[in-house]
C-alpha cells in the first residue's frame, strides 16, 4: 500500500515537471528534425526517456531538463535517419489565410512570403544554430537554460546566438535578393 501510494506520487511529479513544456518540447524537436510526425515520434522518445531516468531528475529547472532530453533524442533521430531526406513541413496558416475576405489581398500575400522566407531562411542554418535561436527566440530560454540544454557554455551560446542571427539575416537578404530579381518583389 505503502509503495502504490509512493509510486501515484512518482507519477504526479513526472506529470507536473514534464506536462507544462510539451509545447516548448514539439516546437524544438520540429525545428531540429524539421518534420511534424518525426517531432512527435521524437517527443514521444524523449517522454519515454523522462520516464526511465525521471528518478535522476534532482529538481531544478524542468523546462531545461526536459528539452535536453528532447534535444539528446532529436540528435539521436538524426543520427539513424541521416540518409533520408527530411520533407519540408506544409504550414496551413502561411499559405491560408483565415482573415477577414476584405482584407488588402497584395498585404496579405506579401505577409505570408516574408513568414516563409523568414521559415526557410531558419531552417537553413546549420543545426545549432537554428536550436539555440529557436531556444532563445521562440522558446524564451535565457542563456543558462540553453547553456543546460546545449550542454555547453554561456559563452559558446552567445556565440551561437550572434553568428545564428548574422547567418539568418544573411539567408533573408539573399532570399529578398532572388525575389527582387524575380520580379516577386520591388
Amino acid at each position: 500500500m505503502q509503495q502504490e501510494k509512493r509510486g501515484e506520487a512518482d507519477v504526479r511529479e513526472l506529470e507536473r515537471v514534464v506536462l507544462p513544456h510539451l509545447d516548448a518540447a514539439y516546437n524544438l524537436a520540429r525545428w531540429l528534425v524539421r518534420d511534424p510526425q518525426n517531432a512527435e515520434d521524437v517527443v514521444q522518445e524523449a517522454c519515454l526517456r523522462a520516464v526511465k531516468f525521471f528518478s535522476g531528475y534532482r529538481g531544478g529547472d524542468s523546462r531545461a531538463w526536459l528539452l535536453r532530453i528532447v534535444r539528446n533524442s532529436a540528435y539521436s533521430f538524426l543520427e539513424k535517419s541521416r540518409s533520408a531526406d527530411l520533407a519540408e513541413e506544409f504550414d496551413e496558416t502561411l499559405h491560408v489565410s483565415p482573415g477577414d475576405p476584405q482584407e488588402n489581398v497584395e498585404a496579405t500575400l506579401i505577409k505570408s512570403a516574408d513568414s516563409q522566407m523568414l521559415q526557410k531562411a531558419l531552417e537553413r542554418l546549420p543545426v545549432r544554430f537554428r536550436e539555440a535561436l529557436v531556444l532563445r527566440e521562440l522558446e524564451g530560454l535565457s542563456y543558462k537554460e540553453i547553456s543546460e540544454v546545449m550542454e555547453i557554455p554561456i559563452g559558446s551560446v552567445m556565440s551561437a546566438l550572434a553568428r545564428g542571427r548574422e547567418q539568418l539575416r544573411e539567408e533573408i537578404l539573399r532570399g529578398r535578393e532572388r525575389e527582387v530579381r524575380r520580379g516577386l518583389r520591388r
